[in-house]
């Protein structure tokens, strides 16, 4: 048969064509059902606690990882109210979305919502709120150790005595797990003293606590060390420990980052002077990644934990770090998790 240039050229690009239609569905199969068809799946974030950065951080992460699988994500925000979020649950479940992702809450409001969608045959992981349903991950930040970091910061800055104010609402799992390892540092540092505790989640939930805090400093003097194990804490108690002058004889030592907690820690003087944080975009990945894996039918485990990282003043100044992107830049560590990884799971801005 005698080929001439052109007809070459065709049987070229017929190759091609071919090529591409063998590959297509080749490629659609690397990745399991339903994800295969990615636009088809719907998943729901059911919220509890929206207000402030490290919330608005988290949510990024989870629009951004749900843009790069191609899913429907559903965002309901309860804006703290227990019973209106059980209600989101169960439209959720309406809905028929595929998967949910409660985002905070209380254990005796959710437990029976949460229930109630494994029930209806839908996948569920839980972030920072304890459903207390072994068929549920839970999505944690090591809250245990995002309070060992910042506490034993505050033993290397001040010692093995001090008094302390203590910032606490007990109630929501990630505080109450910082409350364990609180308690556990005092019986091993019997020199160390809290004479007040006290703490809101009302809103806005920094000015709450500032207002509290302003009783306490005038009510115990000799306060030494504040433990804030919640960075809209933590602002609440600078803006008290400010107006009182005090910033030179109180440091503040916390849980979470966010850009403007950053510039509150490097203002000149400032009494907030380490922080132990996950990226909370990276957490908002992470609960995604975990959901799609369930939904993929993957093992998962029942406690997905993401790493913290210790962040003080000094790091961020040395570092000349002012906003996250930075951060994530300048302390690699902070930038990534190597958690709920499968190799189908495109990551965002890869």
């Amino acid at each position: 048969m005698n080929f001439t240039r052109r007809t070459l050229g065709k049987l070229a690009v017929g190759l091609a064509a071919a090529s591409c239609l063998i590959s297509a569905p080749a490629m659609a199969q690397d990745k399991p059902a339903p994800f295969d068809k990615p636009g088809d799946v719907k998943i729901a974030l059911v919220r509890y606690l929206s207000t402030g950065d490290f919330f608005q951080a988290y949510l990024s992460g989870v629009e951004a990882q749900a843009k790069a699988l191609g899913v429907d994500l559903r965002v309901f925000d309860s804006r703290q109210d227990a019973a209106l979020q059980a209600d989101m649950v169960d439209q959720a479940i309406a809905l028929g979305v595929d998967g949910i992702i409660i985002q905070h809450g209380l254990t005796e409001s959710m437990k029976e919502a949460a229930q109630r969608a494994v029930d209806a045959g839908i996948k569920v992981v839980a972030f920072d709120v304890n459903v207390e349903n072994p068929k549920i991950p839970q999505i944690e930040q090591s809250d245990r150790d995002l309070a060992r970091l910042a506490l034993e910061q505050a033993v290397k800055d001040n010692g093995e005595a001090w008094k302390a104010g203590y910032v606490y609402v007990a109630g929501i799992a990630p505080l109450d797990r910082r409350d364990e390892t609180w308690k556990e540092f005092k019986a091993k540092y019997p020199g160390i003293e809290e004479v007040a505790m006290f703490g809101t989640l009302d809103n806005p939930i920094a000015n709450s606590v500032a207002n509290q805090a302003r009783s306490v400093l005038t009510a115990n003097p000799g306060i030494q060390v504040m433990f804030a194990p919640y960075d809209e804490f933590a602002k609440g108690v600078k803006i008290a420990v400010d107006e009182a002058g005090l910033s030179s004889d109180i440091k503040i030592y916390s849980a979470d980052v966010s850009t403007s907690d950053i510039a509150a820690m490097r203002e000149p003087g400032s009494a907030w002077v380490a922080t132990a944080a996950t990226n909370p975009a990276v957490v908002g990945q992470v609960s995604v990644r975990a959901l799609a894996q369930l939904l993929a039918g993957e093992e998962v485990g029942q406690s997905v934990i993401i790493p913290p990282t210790l962040i003080t003043q000094k790091d961020l100044n040395d570092n000349d770090i002012k906003n996250m992107e930075e951060l994530s830049a300048k302390l690699p560590q902070f930038a990534h998790a190597e958690v709920a990884i499968s190799p189908w799971i495109a990551l965002p801005g890869k």
